[in-house]
């Protein structure tokens, strides 16, 4: 097994809740910079309509700045799309390499988040597959609420086994489990990754875990000792559900998943220079945009 924990850097689920938004500039430049450092995988645009996030208005302006170095880097670009829409924008965008679906066990988050049901969640996924398949692009799909809801939507880890099993005969070969509200704690992780990873092969199983800031060391541990390689992750911890109802509740901080594994000895292929000056522009960003 893979001993290093690929973490991909997520500054668009950072920034689309943020009170003001970001310059198309300050996003190409911040961008820029994280791949200066050395970051390779990053969730940095959506393609949804700016009615509902204004803040990704701008994806295909930013992504003309950026491809270039993506290009030369090899650098993988996730663009988050919710629809049809938003997947032909996406594939028609240079330096996308990825396209990033949120799909949900609770059909309550789905028609208040995404305005769609299961079933239609499904057929997308299905449409997705063969189309990004065709188009070069590799596909990641979140299965949000995977660790429970507080809808009382039926959930169990049986479910989620099913659903991942029907992900993997649909084609999707990269899936994020989400704790999309924080609700997991480290052993319902570790036991739900436990139950799922070991009947897949060749389908990367990740994690997009939201957490207050003294419970992510904890989580990004639990997820990497039942198996998991592959987590997301936000800079300062920025960003998150705004279901949670937790103020705290935010993104995992990539800081703490980077220093956490290190002390471990286990990879990330993040540096500590980098880190340093890539938390630096963060805090920056968060000065200048972060405050209402």
């Amino acid at each position: 097994m893979n001993r290093a924990m690929k973490l991909i850097e997520c500054p668009r689920d950072a920034w689309q809740g943020l009170p003001n938004v970001i310059p198309t500039g300050a996003k190409a430049a911040y961008l820029r910079l994280l791949i200066e450092l050395g970051f390779r995988h990053i969730d940095a645009v959506s393609f949804v309509s700016p009615k509902y996030v204004p803040q990704m208005a701008d994806s295909e302006a930013v992504m003309a700045q950026i491809a270039p170095m993506v290009a030369e880097t090899k650098t993988e670009i996730i663009g988050i799309v919710v629809n049809e829409q938003g997947f032909e924008r996406a594939i028609k965008t240079p330096g996308v390499t990825t396209i990033g679906y949120p799909h949900s066990l609770s059909a309550t988050f789905l028609e208040s988040n995404a305005h769609t049901t299961i079933e239609r969640s499904r057929a997308l996924i299905s449409e997705f597959a063969a189309q990004a398949q065709t188009a070069g692009c590799g596909l990641v799909v979140y299965l949000s609420m995977a660790f429970g809801n507080p809808y009382g939507d039926p959930w169990s880890a049986a479910r989620v086994a099913e659903e991942i099993a029907w992900l993997a005969e649909t084609g999707v070969r990269e899936i994020s489990l989400a704790d999309t509200v924080g609700l997991a704690s480290p052993e319902e992780i570790r036991q739900l990754l436990q139950a799922v990873l070991p009947s897949l092969e060749g389908v990367e199983i990740g994690v997009h875990l939201h957490s207050r800031p003294e419970s992510a060391a904890e989580k990004i541990l639990a997820a990497f000792e039942a198996g998991s390689r592959r987590s997301d992750s936000a800079l300062t911890g920025l960003g998150g559900c705004p279901f949670a109802g937790d103020t705290m509740v935010g993104n995992l901080p990539t800081e703490i998943a980077v220093k956490t594994l290190k002390r471990r000895g286990e990879g990330t292929g993040i540096a500590p220079t980098a880190l340093v000056r890539a938390l630096e522009a963060t805090h920056e960003l968060r000065r200048l945009y972060a405050q209402g």
